[in-house]
């Protein structure tokens, strides 16, 4: 018996000619009509707001770039950075005390988690404003009006930032597997280097996420010490409608502005997060 007689025997449900078969997608007419559908109403959207004459587009282009909205934009992005800065540093150490071996670091560590996170951020800034009516004096100074408004947003924001970013500097940390630190203390490597060297560079790949995250939530976040006369975007453009009853127009304006930061932000988390996914499958 020839070889292709045994061949077409062990196989005898294999066309002769299956090198010749097409394959065919399947087709999804409920995909194609869903996302035509999407299209349209996006459309409709889109239209709706371009020609809705309440917008009053022209508006928005004359205050869009004025030297109070601007100032106020410089402001909402250094108070964002600041903050940033401050709550990430006090976050890193109060998750480092959180994975010490010392019982009362770790307690403390936890309640001012625990209390930060418990309480509004909105109440804080009030808390923190109102503060010489609970403490009339420390150690001697009076505190009435000893804290403007831009001190008491930093104070507040921060702590509260705090808060989040020593639970994301921890889960960071923790995602690196024991093994790779073990690994370095049998070379010999010192602790200051495990840390920089093998410790970091892996937590924050799980860090870099939620930390972007943070920093757009803190930059729209910011808005709320309007409440407090921060002439931050917000509060300047309040001004404005406010002499000029055009609350719409001028509404947009800190909306673009919002819209433009964060777009820019989340272009900038999604290259960091590309920089230290480097030699993992998560490169896209």
């Amino acid at each position: 018996m020839s070889s292709d007689t045994l061949a077409k025997a062990a196989a005898p449900d294999i066309p002769e000619h299956a090198d010749t078969l097409r394959i065919v997608p399947q087709r999804r007419y409920g995909q194609w009509t869903a996302a035509v559908a999407v299209l349209v109403l996006l459309g409709l959207a889109v239209n709706s707001v371009l020609r809705n004459e309440a917008f009053q587009w022209d508006v928005v282009a004359d205050y869009f770039t004025t030297d109070s909205v601007l100032r106020g934009l410089w402001l909402t992005l250094w108070l964002t950075a600041v903050v940033m800065a401050l709550g990430f540093t006090l976050g890193a150490l109060l998750a480092a005390a959180r994975l010490s071996a010392n019982p009362v670091l770790r307690a403390v560590s936890w309640g001012y988690v625990w209390l930060f996170r418990s309480i509004p951020i909105l109440v804080q800034l009030l808390l923190w404003f109102n503060i010489g009516a609970l403490y009339p004096q420390i150690l001697g100074v009076k505190t009435v009006n000893l804290l403007g408004p831009v001190t008491v947003a930093i104070i507040g924001l921060t702590l509260h930032e705090a808060a989040y970013a020593a639970e994301v500097v921890r889960g960071g940390i923790l995602s690196v597997d024991r093994g790779q630190v073990e690994a370095a203390q049998a070379l010999g490597l010192s602790r200051w280097r495990r840390w920089w060297r093998i410790v970091l560079p892996q937590a924050m790949r799980s860090i870099v996420p939620p930390a972007g995250n943070m920093l757009i939530g803190t930059l729209k976040g910011t808005s709320i010490v309007s409440v407090i006369a921060v002439s931050d975007l917000l509060f300047s453009v309040q001004l404005i409608y406010h002499r000029t009853y055009q609350v719409i127009p001028l509404l947009m304006v800190a909306t673009i502005w919002y819209t433009v930061v964060t777009s820019v932000l989340g272009v900038g988390q999604y290259y960091v997060e590309r920089h230290y996914a480097r030699g993992s499958e998560r490169t896209r």
